[in-house]
C-alpha cells in the first residue's frame, strides 16, 4: 500500500500543522492513488514524519526550512495527470502545515518513488498491483468504518 514520508528541520511546522499534516498527506495520497475512502484502506496509508535537529538541514545560499516529501507506490498506480495533481496537493499541505505563502512552493521537493511489482510485500505475502487494484475494487462500494 502507499506510503508517505515527510522530512522536515525541528520547530519548521506550526503546532497546528504537525498535528494534522500525516493525515492530510495520507489523505491526498489516498485521493490521487484511487482507493475508495474506508476504513480498511485509510489504515493501509502509512504516512511518516521526520523532523531533522537543529542544523541539520542548511543550502548553500541559506538556512531557510527545505521539505522533503517522498512517496512510495506500486508501480503503475498513478498516471501522470494523478502525480502531477499529487504532487500539487501535497506541496500545498505542507506550505499550509508550515504556515508557508504559496510562492514558498519551490522550497517542498517531491519525490514519487514507484515499487517495481513483485517487490512490495505484506501479510507474509508478496503484493502485485494487480492484488491492489482487484481488492479497490471489491471494496470499492463497502462501508467498512460503520
Amino acid at each position: 500500500m502507499p506510503m508517505i514520508r515527510l522530512t522536515v528541520p525541528s520547530g519548521a511546522l506550526t503546532d497546528e500543522g504537525r498535528e494534522s499534516v500525516q493525515r492530510d498527506l495520507a489523505a491526498v495520497l489516498l485521493r490521487w492513488g484511487g482507493a475508495p475512502d474506508t476504513a480498511f484502506f485509510r489504515a493501509q496509508a502509512w504516512s511518516y514524519l521526520v523532523e531533522l535537529p537543529d542544523g541539520a538541514q542548511t543550502t548553500a545560499e541559506d538556512d531557510a526550512s527545505r521539505f522533503l516529501v517522498e512517496v512510495t507506490v506500486p508501480r503503475g498506480a498513478l498516471s501522470e495527470r494523478r502525480k502531477a495533481g499529487l504532487v500539487g496537493d501535497v506541496t500545498k499541505a505542507v506550505l499550509d502545515a508550515a504556515g508557508l505563502p504559496v510562492d514558498a512552493a519551490l522550497r517542498v521537493w517531491v519525490l514519487v518513488h514507484e515499487q517495481p511489482d513483485g517487490t512490495w510485500g505484506a501479510d507474509g505475502s508478496v503484493i502485485r498491483h494487480a492484488d491492489l487494484v482487484a481488492l479497490a475494487k471489491e471494496r470499492k462500494g463497502q462501508r467498512t468504518d460503520a
